[in-house]
């Protein structure tokens, strides 16, 4: 089983300027480790079986109308089963009132209680998003990670090819940069594969004979991303003699990540060759076969119809 990631829930009433109605003492002490969330309608009506406090409890408009229609000693005591499992956290959304004595049964349990003014669907959907990100399972590869007409190129290849070099030409071009050298990737979904750099390599570059470079700094604010989902792979090496490479693209190739095959292709690298412009046209034939247009199936046809015309 891979590596298990929480975040402190302070981080998450940080992001989401959430209402402590009560918290223990110190809430980076209290870790998310889960990334579904949970409306505890069924354990507030009695049923507790399968029930896991390592999530974050919703209460929205249904479980507090719910709530409000019991007499109030049932009220209390359905409150409190729920409390009593000590789950990570209580979320009221809606900006739903909280009474004194739901309060004070927080406090009793040290369990925290917080509240917002999202609607409940809008506010799980942000929530359960931002978690993804942040427990995703992750990896730290050797690479350069550029956005090229709105598609993330993840560049790989031995140190020296020319991936830095490459993607400052990228840059004065027009195009951003992610992260260089380092990059982290984590999976945020079943299908997709997100970068970014290493806070304390962010937004630089080391380019051999130079130094370390800001990009930033140098090119401003629209030459940099912080994140970006990685939709292509290119691996470069140097060219070797004799060596067959694809000439029509026919044949799909992929890189596994984290369980994740992203479309891949293989460029040699040798002098005279420009790289940021092959770079160029590899994303914007990526972005056309997600419109459904093929160019290397397309010629293949065509010329297969040709040779059939001519017998």
């Amino acid at each position: 089983m891979g590596e298990e990631y929480t975040i402190p829930l302070s981080s998450i009433i940080d992001e989401f300027q959430l209402e402590v109605l009560y918290a223990p003492e110190d809430l980076n002490e209290i870790k998310v480790g889960r990334s579904d969330v949970n409306r505890p309608g069924l354990k507030l009506s009695g049923f507790g079986k399968l029930f896991e406090n390592d999530r974050i409890q919703i209460i929205g408009r249904v479980e507090y109308e719910y709530l409000n229609s019991l007499d109030e000693e049932k009220r209390k005591n359905s409150f409190l089963s729920l409390v009593s499992e000590l789950p990570v956290g209580i979320i009221f959304t809606t900006e739903l009132p909280v009474s004194d004595d739901q309060i004070e049964v927080c406090r009793r349990y040290k369990v925290p209680l917080l509240r917002t003014k999202m609607l409940t669907s809008a506010f799980m959907a942000a929530l359960i998003a931002s978690l993804n990100v942040s427990l995703a399972p992750r990896i730290t590869r050797h690479g350069v990670l550029v956005e090229v007409y709105g598609e993330g190129i993840l560049m790989l290849g031995d140190s020296g090819v020319g991936k830095s070099e490459t993607a400052i030409e990228l840059v004065k071009r027009g195009h951003r940069l992610i992260a260089d050298d380092a990059v982290e990737i984590k999976r945020v979904s079943a299908t997709t594969l997100v970068g970014s750099a290493p806070e304390i390599i962010r937004h630089y570059v080391e380019l051999r004979g130079i130094g370390i470079v800001d990009v930033r700094r140098l090119f401003g604010m629209g030459a940099v991303k912080l994140t970006e989902k990685i939709d292509l792979v290119i691996e470069l090496e140097q060219w070797v003699q004799g060596k067959m490479y694809d000439r029509f693209g026919l044949e799909s190739e992929y890189t596994e990540i984290l369980g994740i095959n992203i479309p891949s292709i293989t460029i040699p690298v040798r002098p005279g060759r420009n790289l940021a412009i092959i770079i160029e046209i590899a994303a914007m034939n990526s972005r056309q076969k997600k419109m459904g247009y093929n160019t290397a199936e397309e010629f293949n046809k065509r010329l297969m119809g040709q040779i059939k015309g001519e017998e």
